[in-house]
């Protein structure tokens, strides 16, 4: 796509590097992203089953299958975000979401609930996942693990902010207003910076991607796979791996750690506090890993991040106190925030910029079917057991595993 006029005309004129501009875009795209998070709809989910008289399974189930649904088409957009640009593919995810979830408020059936908010769902774990990472990456190469810190910590204020704006807007009590709201602010915040400043890369403007790296080190290498010399490497197939292994382990315990924790005598207030704790020490370690040297390999924040991981959900198990729930909450949390930081910027440290859609589209469709997977299996063990024991051993001793995949998932030598 041919660079936007603003951004043309913005560039020669600006005192610092026009990647940042790109972040600020990503950071207000990634805020909207939460439109049809599980944590907006939380707040919908007790006045739409009152007044429609659906079950809280059937309301689930929209979640998942809208993962599902992600699995599929994410190899799709992947090349069309490698030719296209990120701005194409964040414009049409933006105006989809806003749309969708602003729809939500004229739903009269279950089977429209589902239309829509799969459709919503889909974008959210698919298109938009892909388009935010994917101009991140394009633009950054010495400082990508500090630009993805960035992106990642506002995608979390969005899930903070936004549930708030549909709390406020329901405030006497139509849930329609609710999703009205929602998607307006997805809108407003999401789409005018992409479409206005995002450029696809920085050689499309005549400049070069920050590949040298701070305070006067060597530059930074980077590689250049296509697709098929990807999934020719042992490391795409570990990576891959690694991933199949910790998604489950996020999902799955996230959901249910609130009834869990419950179930263990805590009160639901104490339960309230250690979630906002377990989510505030994702947000740091979002954000902290972003700072991390550049001369350290990846793989080991990634082995750091599931050994954290592992320790929490073990950790859970024989918890009797608050203070015990607070460490294993905040373990737990410093492991998500980790992954979900760390893992973007491996595949394209990995792999390189040019095929980064391709090649991470793939993985994606795991990732979305695995975190599909984790709330069902934790779920199915709850009801056989009687207690989250069981799921808990199962999702610690994942995460040890992750811990072998992503300890052997060295960086790829270039095919040739």
């Amino acid at each position: 796509m041919k660079p936007p006029f603003l951004a043309t005309f913005l560039i020669p004129r600006l005192p610092f590097y026009y990647g940042w501009v790109v972040l600020g875009c990503v950071c207000l795209a990634g805020f909207a992203r939460q439109g049809p998070a599980v944590a907006v709809l939380s707040i919908f989910v007790t006045p739409m089953t009152a007044y429609f008289g659906w079950s809280r399974t059937e309301i689930a189930g929209a979640v998942s299958l809208g993962g599902v649904l992600a699995a599929v088409i994410s190899p799709m957009i992947g090349p069309i975000l490698d030719r296209r640009g990120a701005r194409l593919v964040l414009c049409l995810a933006v105006l989809g979401t806003g749309a969708a979830t602003m729809s939500l408020s004229l739903v009269t059936s279950l089977l429209a609930f589902y239309l829509v908010f799969c459709f919503a769902r889909m974008v959210w774990a698919g298109p938009y996942d892909l388009g935010l990472y994917g101009a991140l990456n394009n633009w950054f190469v010495a400082r990508r693990a500090r630009a993805n810190s960035i992106a990642t910590l506002a995608q979390m204020a969005g899930l903070v902010a936004l549930p708030i704006v549909a709390q406020v807007a329901m405030s006497d009590g139509d849930w329609r207003a609710g999703w009205v709201a929602v998607g307006a602010t997805v809108l407003v915040v999401g789409f005018l910076p992409v479409w206005l400043l995002v450029v696809r890369r920085p050689e499309d403007v005549g400049l070069a991607p920050d590949r040298v790296a701070t305070g006067g080190g060597p530059a930074v290498a980077e590689p250049r796979f296509s697709r098929g010399q990807a999934m020719r490497t042992p490391a795409f197939w570990l990576l891959s791996l690694y991933t199949v292994l910790v998604f489950p382990v996020q999902a799955g315990v996230s959901l249910h750690q609130a009834p869990h924790l419950i179930e263990r005598g805590l009160t639901p207030i104490t339960t309230a506090a250690v979630i906002s704790f377990f989510s505030a020490m994702s947000a740091v370690a979002s954000f902290g890993v972003g700072f991390l040297p550049r001369r350290w390999p990846v793989r080991y924040g990634l082995l750091a991040s599931a050994v954290l991981l592992s320790l929490g959900s073990f950790g859970l198990i024989g918890i009797d106190s608050a203070r015990d729930a607070f460490l294993a909450g905040g373990l737990f949390g410093l492991g998500i925030g980790g992954v979900l930081t760390l893992l973007p910027v491996a595949w394209a440290d990995y792999f390189g910029r040019e095929s980064y859609g391709a090649i991470r589209g793939v993985a994606l469709s795991l990732q979305v079917l695995a975190q599909a997977a984790g709330p069902v299996l934790s779920g199915l063990l709850r009801d056989a057991s009687g207690t989250y024991t069981l799921s808990l051993l199962v999702f610690g001793t994942l995460a040890a595993l992750a811990t072998l995949a992503a300890f052997a998932a060295r960086r790829p030598r270039e095919m040739t």
